[in-house]
C-alpha cells in the first residue's frame, strides 16, 4: 500500500508526462517533413535573404553627413535623420517644409 499512496501523490506529473509523450509522438508521425516546409518556403526565404543582403550592401556603401553642425555633439547623422523622420510622423514639420528641403538641395 505504501507504494500506492506515492504512486498517487505524483499522479498529476505522471498524467502530464503521458500527455507530452502522446503529444509529441503525434506531431512527429504526423508533420511534415522538414523538406517539404522548405520547398513551401523557399520564395520566402530567398526573399528575406536579398532583402536583408540589399540592406547590408546600402549600409555598407552610403556615406552618412556628419551631425556636428546641426547637434553638437552628436555622432553621425543617423540620428539627425530620425529625428527629422520622428518630427514628421508627430506633425513636427509640414509638407511644404519638407518639399522645399527636397528642392533645394546644394
Amino acid at each position: 500500500m505504501e507504494f500506492r499512496e506515492k504512486l498517487l501523490k505524483f499522479k498529476f506529473q505522471i498524467v502530464l508526462a503521458f500527455v507530452l509523450s502522446l503529444l509529441t509522438v503525434a506531431l512527429v508521425t504526423y508533420s511534415p517533413g522538414f523538406l517539404t516546409v522548405v520547398s513551401y518556403f523557399w520564395p520566402l526565404f530567398v526573399s528575406t535573404a536579398l532583402f536583408l543582403a540589399a540592406i547590408f550592401f546600402f549600409a555598407r556603401t552610403s556615406d552618412l553627413p556628419a551631425s556636428s553642425s546641426t547637434i553638437p555633439g552628436e555622432g553621425t547623422g543617423l540620428k539627425v535623420a530620425a529625428e527629422g523622420i520622428l518630427d514628421y510622423v508627430v506633425g513636427g514639420q509640414h509638407e511644404e517644409t519638407l518639399f522645399d528641403s527636397f528642392t533645394n538641395l546644394d
